[in-house]
């Protein structure tokens, strides 16, 4: 009797095993490191595979996450964090340089299952911003904070901060001086042999935003954004990735997105929210809503740029209307994908 009753428990164990593995969802997760003029015969092969290096590293980390049982949230942050601590974009360590030569820093998180987020711009002393980003959405009543005070909130968060001068890389430094030079008229000379000079010049016409998106096995979609704007910007200048709906946005009833382009249109054109909604709304693929906007609506308004996205079925979708963009995913057959050029 009582080996009949063991039986009858191993069995209804097995069920439930059973029953708990069908309720995972398949997890899935792509990646962007910035679109624009990116060039594919002025890429040398040993930067060309520096990129694909750091993307493919980016995904597998947030991915292995997934794989694990953990949260999406968690898988963007892991997956943008390799991105900004890497010279190669323009967010973290290595992003661009405003009009005064120092770095500030955007980002932004979003939950889809609970539509929270969180938003930092104007930073210059974070490390990782997306970090703080995602305390915002964990700790703060508010969405978006700025400049000093979001700082002061990050000392209470217990962030360690650094210097500015962290952030700056000899190549940016390059970018704002011939950017100034335009704006004044002058002719900067170069010498053509310049090793950072050549080293990048496939990219140079590039907005390097980086993001995330991935959804994970309990069907929760995140999605975040980071970014150092742009190069001389003035003013306070702040672009769409720190702001909900623009270049970021996460629903589990539709999409999450993180787009990277000329930040003013992105804003104006409401570029992740209107994707998401399309797909609800309009019953888009994910593919359809992403091309119809960036395709069409941001160049109608001469918008240029990128998105990467999740929808809640677990596909992934690429679209950009310039001729690169940095880019990876793992589809929800364990398929990794990374793509540099438009014809890759």
């Amino acid at each position: 009797m009582k080996t009949i009753f063991a039986m009858m428990a191993v069995a209804l164990v097995g069920v439930a095993n059973m029953t708990l593995a069908a309720e995972k969802n398949p997890v899935a997760m792509v990646i962007h490191g910035g679109a624009g003029t990116i060039q594919r015969e002025l890429m040398t092969p040993e930067v060309e595979a520096e990129y694909r290096e750091i993307l493919a590293r980016a995904i597998r980390a947030g991915h292995s996450i997934l794989l694990g049982g953990g949260s999406s949230r968690d898988a963007v942050i892991a997956s943008i964090n390799i991105m900004e601590d890497s010279p190669l974009f323009n967010a973290g360590h290595g992003a661009v340089l405003n009009h005064d030569g120092n770095v500030e820093l955007d980002a932004s998180i979003m939950e889809g299952r609970t539509l929270n987020a969180g938003a930092v711009a104007a930073l210059t002393r974070i490390k990782n911003p997306i970090n703080l980003a995602n305390a915002v959405l964990e700790h703060s009543p508010h969405v978006m904070l700025a400049g000093a005070g979001a700082e002061v909130f990050a000392e209470q968060q217990g962030f360690a901060f650094v210097t500015n001068d962290y952030f700056k890389t000899e190549r940016r430094q390059r970018q704002l001086e011939r950017v100034l030079a335009e704006e004044g008229g002058v002719a900067l000379s170069e010498d053509p042999s310049d090793r950072v000079v050549e080293k990048y010049q496939a990219d140079e016409k590039k907005f390097g935003t980086v993001g995330a998106v991935a959804i994970d096995q309990r069907g929760d979609i995140a999605a975040g954004t980071s970014t150092g704007g742009m190069t001389n910007k003035r003013f306070g200048r702040i672009g769409d990735a720190p702001i909900i709906g623009a270049g970021t946005y996460a629903d589990n009833n539709s999409c999450g997105i993180s787009a990277t382009g000329h930040g003013e249109y992105f804003i104006r054109a409401a570029v992740a929210s209107d994707i998401c909604a399309r797909l609800a709304y309009k019953r888009l693929s994910l593919q359809q809503a992403a091309d119809e906007v960036v395709m069409d609506k941001l160049v109608e308004m001469g918008g240029s740029g990128g998105v990467v996205g999740v929808d809640k079925e677990a596909n992934v979708a690429f679209s950009f209307n310039s001729s690169g963009m940095y880019r990876a995913s793992i589809d929800k057959h364990g398929t990794l994908v990374v793509q540099i050029f438009k014809n890759d």
